[in-house]
């Protein structure tokens, strides 16, 4: 029996709620009709009837079908139902249960009513929340109004109020600059094209006086030379004291032509005199760091750096050589300590290819690879510049030799090397320096018909366009 009620109960929900769906879909379709045109269509058989029925009719025959459908499945479902239960109890007879699990079974609703509950609680759902979003939007706007209409006059006052405050700071700056143009006339009231020009001249004998202790100490420095020694170190005190004395007469001079334009210098005209004057300071001071500090620096430099590792090295070629070949080969020999602190021994030129041949073939020497010869334009001579290399000793050594610039002439050392073959080509080819003996000598990158030495420091190009 508690079958059968539950049967019954569950159609008679099915049914209720798809003649609730029906009815809400006929009001609905009902509202679209008299949106649209404002009548309702009726067939051709009982138009005066049915234009005279209730509205309730109307929206009952609109959702008939629905509810006709909504029956169907609610009859359906039942069936499945029942012949599910009636399966259960057949089962049952068979193997019987507990009279508390067939109640909890019995209790399970059909899954057709759950989907047909959940369809309709959905859509309850979905109706609160629009009401609810649609309450939200009209209090919104609502407040928006309000805000809108309360803002009107504060924002009018605040407008105001900026108007007040730009007039207000307009007006100070105008004051500002009123008092600043008044204090401005008060400090000189007429500065006279005599003070233009004197100013002028002040500053042209500035200048003057400082282009000349330029020139002084650049003249100096480059009668230093190149090794700066303890004389240089006095030269270039010279020069810190010949830039002092300068800076001396020059505001002295500055002085006494400011004294002369106006025995009462501004308060204005005080201040930048004192910033002439420490710029003036500073710049001397900077002057005199580039040239007496560069000298002392280098000195204390020189003091302190210690001997190099290949001087014993360069001591014993030395020894060697003047042993041999006499002392009076040699014009100079020292540690190069711009490529490697290589031993550099420097030769007459008449000694040249006698010192070479020594250093290849001296049993103590044996510089056997000769790895670079290039030549150097110094515009007072020419420099021929050979690099050599000891397979037995692990040593080098550079070979250097001065020749005229007017006719560089000089002994080629592919007789000893091969390796000086080209490289004498080469120097023959961009600065002009002819190798005797050489076995090929020419012009191995211009040619033979190019003008001029390109290397060359008074190279001018032949052809224009080149």
């Amino acid at each position: 029996m508690s079958d059968e009620k539950d049967i019954e109960l569950a159609k008679k929900k099915a049914a209720a709620a798809a003649k609730a769906k029906a009815a809400a879909m006929a009001k609905m379709r009902a509202k679209e009709i008299q949106k649209a045109g404002g009548t309702v269509p009726v067939n051709s058989m009982g138009q005066d009837q049915e234009a005279n029925q209730p509205e309730a009719e109307l929206e009952g025959q609109a959702g008939q079908s629905d509810l006709e459908l909504a029956k169907k499945k609610a009859a359906a479902a039942a069936k499945a139902k029942a012949a599910a239960l009636s399966m259960k109890k057949e089962a049952e007879k068979a193997n019987p249960i507990s009279s508390e699990q067939q109640d909890a079974e019995n209790s399970t609703p059909g899954p057709e009513i759950t989907t047909a509950e959940k369809d309709l609680e959905l859509a309850k759902k979905k109706a609160a929340a629009a009401a609810k979003a649609k309450a939200e939007a009209a209090a919104k706007a609502k407040a928006a109004a309000l805000a809108k209409k309360q803002g009107d006059a504060p924002s009018e006052e605040g407008d105001e109020k900026a108007k007040a405050i730009a007039a207000a700071k307009a007006k100070a700056a105008a004051a500002a600059k009123a008092k600043a143009a008044a204090l401005a006339k008060k400090q000189g009231d007429a500065p006279s094209d005599e003070g233009d020009e004197k100013a002028k001249a002040i500053a042209a004998a500035k200048a003057k006086a400082a282009a000349a202790a330029k020139a002084k100490a650049a003249a100096l420095a480059k009668k230093q030379g190149d090794a700066p020694s303890e004389e240089g170190d006095e030269k270039a005190k010279a020069i810190a004291a010949a830039k002092a004395k300068a800076a001396t007469a020059a505001k002295a001079k500055a002085a006494a032509l400011a004294k002369k334009q106006g025995d009462a210098p501004s308060e204005e005209g005080d201040e930048k005199a004192k910033a002439i004057a420490a710029a003036k300071a500073k710049a001397a001071a900077a002057a005199r760091v580039r040239a007496g500090g560069k000298a002392a620096v280098s000195s204390e430099a020189a003091e302190e750096k210690k001997p190099s590792v290949n001087q014993p090295l360069l001591d014993s070629y030395i020894e060697i050589i003047e042993k041999n070949l006499g002392a009076d080969v040699l014009e100079d020999s020292y540690i190069n300590s711009l490529s490697k602190d290589v031993p550099t021994i420097v030769v007459k030129p008449e000694a040249y290819y006698k010192t070479a041949q020594f250093l290849k073939y001296n049993e103590r020497l044996s510089f056997d690879y000769l790895s670079e010869l290039h030549g150097t334009d110094y515009e007072t001579h020419m420099e021929v510049y050979v690099h050599l290399f000891s397979y037995k000793n692990r040593h080098s050594v550079a070979l250097k030799v001065k020749i005229d610039r007017m006719e560089p002439v000089i002994e080629s050392l592919a007789p000893l090397w091969q390796g000086a073959n080209w490289p004498e080509s080469e120097t023959y080819d961009l600065l002009g320096i002819k190798f005797i003996n050489h076995p090929d000598l020419k012009r191995i990158m211009l040619g033979e018909s190019w003008v001029g030495y390109p290397l060359r420091k008074d190279y001018e190009p032949y052809d224009v366009e080149v």
